[in-house]
């Protein structure tokens, strides 16, 4: 066999349904004692322990197109919406706490027990709980040396009071109500719980109702608001709209008459002066000229160019002839120029006039301008003054018109109908929900004890685990006592653990055809597996064939063997490897249990030590020539390393494994030494094997000296 396979990974992530299945038909028993347990609880919860509840349902519709009676007033008064914010907003309007509060006070809830518990009688396990935290809060008290705290509502005004007991009553109501939009419509369901039936109808009709009442009077207090502000709206624009008009009569009152037509009369005339002023410019422009040529002639012919004159160029031409001429030259000549004088004289007075009246012209315009400009500004004022105060007044006139005439944006599309049966419990659902949690928790502790079994329940199982052939089986033998171990096997040689003795006597006889075993180490991996057993038992059944067999203890630390036997030996192995005894004086012999013995002895020496010395291969070796078998009881693998040593001197070593107990990874180690060693394991034996515990993994009926068709051959 390929002892290496032991070594691999226990933990498959391949999982088996077929075992996974199997694993749970096997515990059926108890997956139906989960269940029945279960739904005797789920009937005793929904026909005895719980309270009836009962729910009645009102039914409202949201009616966002509705019309004003005589108005459209929308930018009063808004009414619902019918988007999805909207009914989002009614559904927590219909569970709102002032509604609520409405509903309590409505039908006195402060004062029923079933939404003040305060009201209700006290139970003998409410006492129970108050007299236990009272004692705990006194044990507590007494050992700190504090006092008695007063009581949660001593010493509070009565309104507090009150208002807790409201609010208890509020929150209650609350768990006990919903509301419900039906999808895709405007439609409302509001449905109400509680112990009574006709109670549950009543509280789903009254939040409805009051709902209702609730959304007619919001109406009448924003439409009464909205009247009250729009009177004292109205009555300050009044004042507003005389104030301005007030102001534009002392503005007129204060200032000449100004208007756009006079301002552009100004402008025209403004335009005249300044269009004379330039004519006035212009001849004085010419006169300058004038002047500069009178003032520039010198000779007659200067004066007569510059003169221009007919009467000055005639006696011009009559000067030299005529004395007289020169001296009418001369005069003409200086009113000419005196003239010229005059005239440039002239046309600056006459253009100083103009830009006085051009300046005094556009400094009338600016005042005029601004004036108009502030008889304009208060004049706008005024006509938005007075557009406002009208609209107000007219919006004043509607308002009024309109109270009194306001109308729910809901109505009730049926009322509450008082069940006839509680909606809670559901007893059929209970009981049903209940048998199959019974059956999930049944299922679970099933496979959660499965999951925990590390241990091995057959030989296909060990041997599939650890590679190494499993050449017996050997159950529990029932003997109160160790020492009637052997009693039992010899007394009932057609029991089945004799049979199963005999198994094993055969598969290590068969171990080795052409050399049989003549040396047999038996070891486990921790105390307690039955190692010492299964080797008493193969020593006395190979004895009853006929062979010469001795049984020796190789654990001289624990020294269990004598406790099998009625015998009291001083002296052991020990002594004969020490050389203090020779092997006949310490060999006990048993002719009733067929072979012979050679009991551990304690020592100080290092028992490791005692059998790795040569003393004790020679001694079995002698012992090789005195008998035909000899089997040597050694100590657990992972405890000491004695069974290592030992097993090399064996012919063949034998490991138990106790069924349903040794633990894998114990397993596992074990046979990791004893490789390691350079030893090897002959065969397993899966011992103190369960018959009725196979029987609860599903194994009974089909392995080895547990199956139900061999009960007629076995005599226990």
């Amino acid at each position: 066999m390929d002892q290496k396979r032991f070594v691999e990974d226990i933990d498959d992530d391949t999982i088996d349904l077929f075992a996974l299945m199997r694993t749970v038909w096997l515990g059926k028993w108890v997956i139906a004692l989960f269940f029945v347990i279960a739904a005797f609880i789920g009937i005793y919860i929904a026909y005895f322990a719980s309270t009836p509840i009962y729910r009645a349902t009102s039914v409202v519709i949201l009616e966002t197109n509705q019309q004003s009676p005589v108005l459209d007033l929308q930018s009063v008064v808004s009414g619902a919406s019918g988007d999805s914010t909207g009914v989002k907003s009614e559904i927590e309007v219909l569970r709102a706490r002032s509604l609520m509060e409405l509903v309590v006070n409505r039908m006195d809830l402060t004062n029923d027990p079933e939404f003040n518990s305060s009201l209700l009688p006290e139970t003998k396990s409410d006492r129970w709980k108050s007299a236990t935290i009272g004692f705990i809060k006194g044990l507590a008290i007494r050992a700190t040396g504090g006092e008695y705290p007063p009581a949660p509502d001593a010493d509070l005004p009565a309104d507090v009071v009150a208002q807790r007991k409201l609010d208890s009553a509020v929150d209650t109501l609350l768990d006990k109500t919903t509301a419900q939009n039906i999808n895709g419509s405007l439609v409302f369901r509001i449905t109400a719980e509680s112990e009574s039936a006709t109670k549950a109808a009543e509280l789903a009709d009254t939040i409805v109702a009051l709902y209702i009442i609730n959304q007619v009077n919001v109406k009448f207090e924003a439409m009464e608001q909205a009247t009250a502000w729009l009177s004292n709206r109205v009555s300050e624009l009044k004042i507003e709209l005389e104030d301005a008009e007030g102001a534009i009569a002392d503005f007129n009152a204060g200032t000449d008459l100004v208007s756009l037509e006079i301002i552009k009369d100004s402008e025209l005339e403004l335009n005249e002066l300044r269009q004379r002023s330039a004519e006035a410019r212009e001849t004085l422009s010419d006169f300058d000229e004038a002047l500069a040529a009178y003032q520039s002639a010198t000779s007659l012919a200067d004066k007569v160019a510059a003169s221009n004159d007919p009467q000055l160029r005639r006696l011009a031409e009559t000067v030299g002839s005529d004395p007289r001429s020169s001296a009418a030259f001369d005069a003409r000549f200086d009113a000419l120029f005196l003239r010229a004088e005059q005239n440039v004289e002239s046309a600056n007075l006459q253009i100083t006039a103009l830009d006085r009246l051009e300046q005094d012209l556009e400094a009338r315009i600016a005042v005029q301008s601004r004036d108009l400009i502030a008889l304009q500004q208060l004049t706008r004022e005024a006509e938005a003054t007075r557009l406002l105060y009208e609209y107000f007044l007219t919006r004043l006139k509607e308002t009024s018109a309109q109270q009194g005439i306001q109308q729910a944006d809901s109505r009730i599309l049926s009322d509450a109908v008082i069940p006839r049966v509680p909606s809670e419990p559901k007893k059929s659902r209970i009981v049903a929900l209940s048998g199959i949690l019974g059956i999930m928790l049944g299922v679970g502790a099933v496979l959660l004890r499965a999951s925990r079994r590390n241990g091995f329940q057959t030989a296909g199982e060990l041997e599939k685990h650890t590679g190494v052939t499993v050449i017996g089986q050997i159950p529990t033998i029932p003997a109160r006592k160790r020492m009637k171990v052997l009693d039992y096997l010899i007394s009932k040689p057609a029991s089945a653990a004799a049979e199963a003795v005999r198994d094993l006597r055969t598969s290590v006889m068969l171990s080795n055809l052409d050399n049989p075993p003549k040396v047999i180490v038996s070891t486990s991996s921790i105390p307690g597996e039955g190692k010492t057993t299964n080797s008493l038992a193969l020593a006395q059944n190979l004895s009853s064939m006929g062979q010469k067999v001795l049984m020796i203890e190789g654990d001289i630390r624990r020294r269990t063997l004598n406790q099998y036997f009625d015998a009291k030996p001083t002296h052991g192995i020990v002594s004969v490897l020490s050389g203090d005894k020779r092997a006949e004086e310490v060999i006990e012999h048993f002719a009733d249990k067929g072979f012979d013995v050679i009991f551990g002895e304690k020592t100080s020496a290092n028992a490791a030590d005692v059998f790795s010395s040569n003393r004790f291969k020679e001694f079995i070796a002698a012992q090789r020539e005195n008998y035909d078998t000899i089997i040597i009881d050694t100590p657990p693998v992972l405890i000491v390393p004695d069974s290592r040593i030992i097993a090399q001197v064996a012919d063949a070593t034998l490991f138990s494994v106790k069924w349903d107990s040794t633990s894998r990874p114990q397993v596992d180690e074990s046979l990791r030494l004893i490789q390691n060693a350079n030893q090897k394991v002959t065969g397993l034996i899966l011992s103190q094997v369960d018959a009725a515990g196979m029987k609860k993994y599903g194994y009974g009926g089909s392995y080895g000296a547990y199956a139900g068709y061999g009960a007629q051959y076995y005599s226990n």
